[in-house]
């Protein structure tokens, strides 16, 4: 038999018993050079916040916002406790009336709270009538009701405004007695109120010197020259003719301006020295774990920004400029209320789940917004104010969320970024990556420190629309 012919029977043979005929590729890969990308990692958004925002330098570490002097008290949200069914007011609350703002003694504003009854209401209830005297101080505890008024062609049902969890009406009573209601209160949803008789707050107000004395002062505030926004008048003469004596004025600030101080998110990166000298081809292991460490930084930066209790834009948005939808999911007219509620609005910010929510009202009605390019992005926008995303914003329960709008830099009176640059061993702007040596256990250690706050400069550079129902609807 010819070699040939015994090579053919090997390999009829050895196919037959399924041997390996070939080399295999798990094998082959030891010979090979593996293509491999850099670490990649999760959780990294556009975070287009910090890139839309303008930057202050805070040479000092401290902005400090200086207003002219106001004499309008803030109408804040109250706060409530709630023990199964029953809900009470947090005292200390209280001083959100703007009657109470400032007020200090605790004992008073405890006996105040336990006044409030609770009462609960069911959808389409009227609460108060137009017309009718004011005789109750209402706070709602749990949901949402309308304003309706009269409207300039004598439509009884135009909604004035829509007030919700947190908000009170009503207050007029504390001072006058003779007070009547100016629209009609009517619920948009069930919910509960707590209410406060005004003879409960006579009563107290007869026995209590210093309560006597807060209602005095703000009863001269009240009194004081003002202008529409509740700022120290500027006195002007116009359209006059011949010569009157010209009125004298001067422009007064607040005593006590806010200042905001720079916040910090700080992490020590660990690497081993065994990792950084034996691995470190052909990616360098300390740049790779420091890439992604700013990323984490940065989009905790972006979440404080936002939900931070100091001076998150969520919870520093001035009451006045907080509305709530008419609805549920946020539809264009809302967009145009909270739109026409300032000027040179930049840009919007809202969840993906919420710009979800609006396109679905949209197309409800056969509208098709726009888009328009930033940096190269087509980003959808409302009458030609762009709606970024952001994950940042919170979804309460899985079922609501915010919306804001702003107006931006320090020349139009907007929202700015606040930072400082400059910083020792800077990598990034206003971040910072320190040495700190190698400890006993051979482990290098890095400082990274991100600082950063930011500031509204005046009330109306910022607006929310809240309550908006992202959950979609069925069918």
């Amino acid at each position: 038999m010819s070699v040939d012919a015994g090579i053919d029977a090997t390999s009829d043979n050895a196919a037959e018993q399924g041997a390996q005929s070939a080399l295999n590729t798990a094998a082959a890969k030891n010979l090979a050079t593996t293509t491999k990308t850099p670490p990649q990692m999760q959780g990294i958004t556009s975070r287009w916040l910090l890139r839309m925002l303008p930057w202050v330098e805070v040479s000092g570490g401290t902005y400090r916002v200086n207003r002219r002097l106001s004499y309008a008290t803030g109408r804040g949200r109250l706060s409530f406790a709630q023990t199964g069914a029953e809900t009470r007011i947090v005292p200390p609350s209280l001083v959100e009336l703007p009657l109470l703002r400032g007020f200090e003694d605790q004992a008073l504003l405890g006996e105040l709270a336990s006044r409030f009854g609770q009462r609960d209401f069911e959808q389409g209830e009227v609460i108060a009538e137009y017309g009718e005297v004011v005789g109750h101080v209402m706070v709602i505890a749990h949901g949402k009701v309308n304003k309706v008024g009269t409207g300039k062609f004598g439509d009884s049902q135009a909604v004035l405004g829509v007030l919700a969890n947190g908000d009170h009406f009503g207050d007029e009573a504390l001072l006058r007695d003779d007070a009547l209601w100016e629209y009609t209160v009517k619920a948009a949803t069930a919910g509960t109120l707590l209410t406060l008789p005004r003879q409960a707050f006579a009563d107290l107000l007869g026995r209590s010197p210093e309560l006597r004395a807060q209602v005095e002062a703000f009863t001269a505030a009240g009194a004081a020259s003002q202008d529409s926004h509740g700022q120290a008048a500027i006195e002007l003469a116009a359209g006059h003719d011949g010569e009157p004596e010209l009125p004298g004025t001067f422009v007064d600030y607040e005593l006590a301006p806010r200042e905001y101080d720079l916040s910090v998110a700080q992490t020590v990166l660990q690497v081993h020295t065994r990792v950084a000298d034996l691995y470190n081809k052909p990616m360098n292991q300390i740049e790779q774990q420091l890439k992604l460490t700013i990323e984490a930084l940065r989009e905790r930066q972006e979440h404080e920004m936002i939900n931070n209790r100091e001076f998150g834009l969520l919870h520093n948005a001035d009451h006045d400029q907080r509305l709530q939808t008419h609805g549920g999911p946020p539809t264009p007219d809302d967009m145009d209320e909270l739109l026409a509620r300032r000027r040179g609005n930049k840009f919007f910010l809202a969840h993906p789940r919420a710009i979800a929510a609006f396109g679905r009202e949209c197309n409800r009605r056969g509208l098709y917004p726009e888009s328009v390019d930033v940096a190269g992005d087509r980003i959808p926008s409302w009458r030609g104010v762009p709606i970024f995303p952001c994950n940042k914003i919170p979804i309460n329960g899985g079922h609501t969320s915010s919306i804001l709008v702003m107006r931006t830099g320090e020349d139009e009176q907007g929202v700015v970024g606040l930072h400082q640059t400059g910083l020792p061993d800077e990598y990034e702007p206003s971040l910072s990556v320190r040495f700190m040596g190698i400890n006993e256990r051979a482990v290098i250690q890095y400082l990274v420190s991100a600082y950063y706050s930011c500031a509204v400069l005046v009330p109306d550079a910022l607006g929310v629309l809240e309550n908006v129902e992202v959950a979609r609807p069925r069918g």
